[in-house]
């Protein structure tokens, strides 16, 4: 083998290499999956939205029927309006949830959809009624502090 066959091989491995770690860094910053199906739109308004990000994953029973594409805040009523795109294939009634929930202890934060039993089903545009915010680790941490410092403050007192 002369020199340059060498060369081109070396080429085109170097080439594959590279497609393949861009292809495993698109997967892993969910760029990759982009939704090929049809969709349509759902909006759901919370009091806090944690650490959730445009791109986050929308599962029901724990699958994956959308992603969240756009977040905003209601200058009315100071909440977070969370935009997301739902496969056409999945209808949900209209007394489901949308819960913000995290995948593991300090895992990706995703939109959680409980599924009521409502007859009638969300049209492309409505907005989910019932939610539930984001546990924001920090205020579940000053809540047992606050919590323990009173509970020594009605001993020293004798309450």
């Amino acid at each position: 083998m002369n020199r340059m066959t060498l060369d081109l091989w070396v080429g085109i491995f170097v080439a594959i290499g590279l497609a393949a770690l861009l292809f495993l860094a698109l997967k892993v910053g969910n760029l990759a999956s982009a939704s090929s199906g049809e969709t349509y739109v759902l909006k759901a308004s919370f009091d806090n939205i944690g650490g959730l990000k445009v791109r986050a994953p929308v599962k029901s029973a724990g699958v994956v029927v959308g992603r969240v594409s756009n977040i905003s805040l209601d200058l009315e009523r100071y909440e977070a309006v969370v935009t997301m795109n739902i496969g056409n294939q999945y209808q949900f009634p209209r007394d489901t949830f949308a819960k913000i929930r995290t995948s593991g202890l300090l895992g990706e934060q995703y939109i959680g959809l409980a599924v009521g039993g409502d007859e009638q089903m969300y049209k492309p545009g409505d907005s989910v009624k019932k939610t539930e915010s984001a546990m924001v680790l920090e205020d579940l941490v000053g809540q047992f502090l606050f919590s323990k410092a009173s509970e020594g403050n009605d001993k020293a007192s004798g309450n």
